[in-house]
């Protein structure tokens, strides 16, 4: 068992959205442990690495992630979802610390990114931008505008990762990589558990467009 996976384990009593947080554990294990340059040293850096949890309605993999690199306090976790806990139900930027944007209604992680990603370009700073969606949350109408926009504006610093555990309404196997490859971002799909396909996959940063990177979570079919 990994030491985010023990932390993870101090918090319960959100059934409902479990399944939705232990899909995205090992992307996020991978961003924070092998990819990103942000530490709980950098969070005050303009030229960090930013991770954008857009799918921000099942945040203790995240919450436990943060913990074990040092953001904030593993005590912290035992009493998450506590009327007093910085540690809400969706992430509060202004609570949490590590936490970039306050996320849960779905559908505005990648539009914010879009737009931080051009801000950082037009003050000449190169940090990378990563925003993880779900594959249903795709289905929102601001993705397509963004996802249209990031492409025309070559933003290479913008990376999407969209969590695939089949939850779409009409998922099609294959679908999502095309769409974006499509727009004319660099695409691929991985295995959402395999670390090494996940490091190789997020290290990578096309030149001249933004990537995505499709993580499929086959075993799990739950909620957006």
């Amino acid at each position: 068992m990994s030491e985010t996976t023990r932390l993870m384990g101090l918090m319960t009593g959100d059934e409902k959205h479990s399944d939705a947080a232990t899909s995205t554990l090992d992307v996020l294990r991978v961003l924070y442990e092998r990819v990103l340059d942000v530490s709980p040293e950098r969070v005050a850096d303009v030229d960090r690495d930013r991770l954008y949890l857009s799918k921000g309605h099942g945040p203790m993999a995240y919450y436990a992630v943060l913990a074990e690199r040092g953001f904030f306090p593993a005590s912290w976790l035992a009493g998450w979802g506590d009327y007093d806990s910085p540690l809400g139900h969706h992430p509060d930027r202004n609570l949490v610390p590590g936490v970039e944007i306050s996320s849960g209604s779905l559908g505005h992680g990648l539009p914010l990114a879009v737009g931080t990603a051009l801000g950082l370009r037009a003050q000449g700073i190169g940090s990378r931008v990563v925003v993880l969606v779900g594959d249903a949350e795709l289905d929102e109408g601001s993705n397509h505008e963004a996802l249209a926009l990031a492409a025309a504006l070559d933003l290479d610093a913008l990376t999407v990762v969209v969590v695939d555990n089949r939850s779409a309404s009409y998922a099609v196997t294959g679908r999502i990589e095309e769409r974006f490859r499509t727009e004319g971002w660099h695409a691929v799909t991985v295995d959402g558990r395999d670390h090494d396909q996940l490091e190789k996959a997020l290290a990578h940063r096309a030149v001249g467009r933004p990537g995505v990177v499709v993580a499929e979570v086959v075993e799990e079919v739950v909620g957006r």
